[in-house]
């Protein structure tokens, strides 16, 4: 059985991480309390993927943090992730369930209550729903959902969710409130002065909120 603990889900971006590094940033995160590291890198090809992958499942060794390749299933594979994302426009799930094998996680972005109704809780193992806020670290997003939209995907999603766009320490107990099992940050760690501190700052509201 997959297990995966959703509460504190970090997405890597590489240029709000170029100060200190991906890799770096991720350690930092995960010795905070992250429990979740995505390597998401739309401009990176296969080769550059698969480096820093390695590198980060390396880093993350003996932490109990899982790491999670975006959309990139060759990369996925070859870095031995524990698990894929993909959005709604990439590969079609059972495609991508096929590619990974029956062990490793696959994740799913919705953005609508249709989208996470139709998700096949037999190919996915959990969903990212969103954007709950609007967010600059993804340009192209969907409308912002709310809180409200966010329950309201929560309750129709057949798998677990976790919530993603524009989330702090200070949404986490409304985030928890209306059904995800965990928060998505890119920003809210990325690029900030202490990655580490920042990690702990929303796993304790996380904590505080679970109480």
């Amino acid at each position: 059985m997959k297990r995966f603990d959703l509460s504190l889900y970090l997405v890597l971006d590489p240029d709000l991480c170029a100060g200190t590094g991906m890799v770096a940033t991720a350690r930092a995160a995960v010795s905070g309390g992250t429990t979740i590291v995505q390597l998401r890198n739309k401009q990176a090809g296969t080769a550059s993927l698969i480096e820093t992958g390695r590198a980060l499942k390396t880093a993350l060794a003996g932490t109990g943090a899982l790491l999670i390749v975006n959309d990139d299933v060759e990369a996925a594979i070859a870095v031995d992730a524990d698990g894929l994302h993909i959005g709604q426009d990439d590969l079609a799930t059972r495609t991508a369930r096929e590619r990974i094998g029956p062990s490793m996680i696959l994740g799913l972005s919705v953005e609508t209550e249709e989208l996470a109704a139709a998700v096949d809780r037999g190919v996915v193992d959990y969903a990212g729903i969103g954007p709950v806020f609007a967010t600059s670290t993804k340009p192209d997003h969907k409308p912002p959902i709310g809180i409200d939209g966010l329950s309201r995907l929560a309750k129709a999603c057949p798998v677990p969710a976790v919530a993603i766009g524009g989330l702090k320490a200070k949404h986490a107990a409304d985030v928890l409130a209306a059904g995800a099992k965990g928060l998505a940050v890119v920003s809210a760690i990325c690029g900030t002065p202490d990655p580490r501190q920042a990690a702990a700052d929303i796993t304790r509201a996380i904590r505080r909120a679970r109480a």
